[in-house]
Parts: C-alpha cells; sequence; structure tokens
C-alpha cells in the first residue's frame, strides 16, 4: 500500500582547483514499473578529463542498468567486473556510492571506498548497520533501513573530507566534524537542495576557494507530501470565475493568489475583504495583501518574475538563497512555498488579456506572463516537483 512520503534530493559539486570538469559525477533513475529510486555517486580517480569520463561512465551505467529493471546487485556487480584497476597505484579507476529508495518505504545502500554515507534521523546521526562484502576481490559495504519523515542520506566524494587538509585540519574535516556541522541544519526542515548548499560552502570555506580535490555532495531527504496551488490571472471568460476559484480552493494544501484582478475574484468568491498591505519590504516587489482564507496573495507579472530569477539561481548555485530565505516580500514567500515546502505544485492560468498589459510603455504583457509560467515550470520539475498546469 502506497504511504505519502517521497523523496527530495539535491547535489552540488566543486572543482579541483583549476580543473574546467569536475571529476565526481551524480545521477539520478527512476524505473517505471514500482517506481523505485536510485541515486547514484561516482568519483573518478584524480581529476580533470580523466576522472570526468571514468565517473560519468560508471554513474552512467549503474543508473541506467537500474532503470532498465536490472537488479542492484547485478548492476553493482557487472560495473565492478567491468571497472579497470589503476596499474600504478592498483585501485580502482571510480568509486561509487549507490543508494535505492523502494517504495518510498525502505532504503538500500552499497558503498565502494566512498566515505560512509551519513544517515540522519530526528536530527542526530543514525548508525546504519553495514555488512561488507566482496566482488572481484574488491571490498564493498551495504545496509538496508525502512525509512520516515524527515530522514536524510549524504553522500560525499572524499574531497569533502579531505577539505581543510594542512589548513584548518590537519588531517582533513573528519566524519564526526561534518557530523556535528550538518546536524546544526537538520531540525529547521531545509530541502535536500539547500543542505547540500550549506555543507559545500563550509567545504569550500575549508579548503579557502582552492579545492585540492573535486567534491561533491548528494543529499537526499525523505518528506511528505505538500501541495501548493497558485492561481494567477482571470479567465478568458468571465463566466468561467467562479468554477475556477471553486477547482482552486478545492484543492489540498496551501493557496497562493498572485494578481490584482485574480485577487478581486478570489475575495469575491470567498465573501471576504482584500487588504493591501502597506509596507514595502523590497522596494522593487510590489505589496502583498491579505484576504481570509487565502495564505498568500501578491502581485502578478512582477512578482513571479523574481521567483523565476530565484528558481533559475537555485538550480545553478543557489547563491540566492540568502536573499529569499528570510525577507517577507512577496517573491521571496512564494519562493519558500514553492521550492521548500511544495512537493506537488497546481498552476491555475488565466489567459484573459488584461488591458493594463497592453499599454506600450509597460515591458510586460500577456504573452511574458504566459511565459514565466512556462519557464517556473519546467524549473520545478528540475527541482523534482510534480506539476499540473491548468488553463482557464
Amino acid at each position: 500500500m502506497a504511504n505519502d512520503l517521497c523523496t527530495d534530493v539535491g547535489y552540488y559539486s566543486l572543482n579541483h582547483f583549476g580543473e574546467q570538469l569536475c571529476g565526481d559525477t551524480v545521477r539520478v533513475a527512476r524505473t517505471e514499473d514500482d517506481g523505485s529510486e536510485i541515486f547514484v555517486l561516482a568519483d573518478g580517480l584524480g581529476s580533470g578529463v580523466k576522472a570526468n569520463i571514468l565517473s560519468t561512465l560508471t554513474a552512467t551505467i549503474i543508473s541506467t542498468m537500474f532503470a532498465a529493471g536490472m537488479d542492484l546487485d547485478e548492476t553493482v556487480r557487472t560495473v565492478i567486473d567491468t571497472l579497470p584497476i589503476c596499474s600504478e597505484r592498483k585501485i580502482a579507476y571510480s568509486t561509487f556510492t549507490v543508494l535505492r529508495i523502494v517504495d518510498n518505504r525502505r532504503a538500500q545502500l552499497i558503498q565502494y571506498d566512498n566515505p560512509d554515507v551519513i544517515m540522519m534521523r530526528d536530527g542526530k546521526l543514525f548508525p546504519l548497520d553495514l555488512t561488507y562484502f566482496e566482488i572481484a576481490g574488491k571490498k564493498l559495504s551495504r545496509a538496508e533501513v525502512d525509512i520516515q519523515d524527515n530522514d536524510a542520506f549524504i553522500m560525499m566524494s572524499d574531497g569533502v573530507e579531505h577539505a581543510g587538509v594542512g589548513i584548518s585540519y590537519n588531517f582533513g574535516w573528519e566524519h564526526k566534524d561534518i557530523i556535528d556541522f550538518i546536524g546544526q541544519y537538520m531540525q529547521a526542515g531545509f530541502t535536500a537542495k539547500t543542505l547540500t548548499t550549506v555543507l559545500i560552502n563550509e567545504t569550500n570555506r575549508l579548503y579557502e576557494g582552492r579545492c585540492g580535490d573535486d567534491a561533491t555532495v548528494c543529499t537526499v531527504r525523505i518528506r511528505r507530501r505538500q501541495p501548493v496551488n497558485l492561481v494567477i490571472g482571470p479567465p478568458s471568460n468571465r463566466a468561467d470565475a467562479g468554477k475556477m476559484m471553486a477547482l482552486f480552493f478545492a484543492k489540498e494544501g496551501k493557496h497562493i493568489v498572485c494578481g490584482g484582478t485574480t485577487s478581486t475574484i478570489a475575495a469575491g468568491y470567498l465573501h471576504e475583504e482584500l487588504v493591501p498591505d502597506i509596507d514595502y519590504p523590497d522596494p522593487e516587489i510590489p505589496p502583498t495583501a491579505t484576504i481570509k482564507g487565502v495564505d498568500l496573495v501578491t502581485e502578478g507579472v512582477v512578482t513571479i518574475n523574481r521567483v523565476l530569477q530565484y528558481a533559475q539561481n537555485y538550480l545553478q548555485d543557489n547563491k540566492s538563497y540568502e536573499d529569499w530565505c528570510y525577507k517577507l516580500d512577496g517573491a521571496s514567500r512564494i519562493a519558500r512555498m514553492l521550492f521548500e515546502d511544495a512537493t506537488d505544485i497546481n498552476f491555475f492560468v488565466g489567459k484573459a488579456v488584461n488591458p493594463a498589459h497592453q499599454n506600450s510603455a509597460l515591458p510586460i504583457n500577456f504573452t511574458i506572463k504566459m511565459q514565466l509560467v512556462r519557464e517556473l515550470s519546467e524549473c520545478l520539475k528540475k527541482m523534482g516537483k510534480r506539476i499540473v498546469v491548468s488553463y482557464f
């Protein structure tokens, strides 16, 4: 029987100083038959082009074979049997960590020469019961554990543990130091992407911005599904306004109303007062408003355009996180609700042309509004959100 848990994944890499390509690779795959998910982090030997090719090959083979329905053990055995060995150092050309989430109920883990995966539960380290086995003379570890809401699995390449060698630490950032550091953030309910960002930023700080090795963090967080619904723009046919609002407010989860006309329609449908907010937390973003029964009421196109900019940055280095994580303007509040709170997002988009947007002196129009919604939807899909867009 299915549950309401899902996975939230975030990963980011730092290149070895002076290298254009990263020697670490992360791949995510899903099987169509049972919906299981697999997360692979491969670390190629050395750095640069050669390491990049080797890690990419390893991660791609594992994720592709798994997605094709092959057993996890069989997949790992195939890779181990075929992985070349460095003639000088007598070690494999690529190490890897494989995490499989089965039916959002159980996690299966296989590790080969990468740092041990850190599992956090209730904000604390949850020790994994590792067993060891050999394939083709190579030693691997395995673990299985039942999962629950807010568990987190933190995979990393050894470049993370090596951070600070000879700078901040004599022998690098030890495993227990990483656990202590990330434990500070677990209780706050941050997304996997944000947890990864704070950990990789600390790694970069310890390297003083000059990484002595490729460093990658991949965080997989278990969470409950949380729908968020956003309506923007009135319907093309005024007679459909009631139907549009009925469908919008019938959805479970939080509700965001964007746009002046849309807010007026929503207030009328709910028979509640629309109360404008006179504060401008960000002078570039129009103020919000309140309607009883609505979680957030904002202006439309200008606000959504800023949300899109935040979403695009989120998918890159996430440096804008420091802007939207705490501010009270409409765009920042929408960003928190869509990026951090939501797992499933329903867009209700009215196709009516707003006369105010047809002024040639204004840089916005109906076409731009539709494009903003499309681009934002694509960004959210890349974040792993389930997106449904309905037009009226």
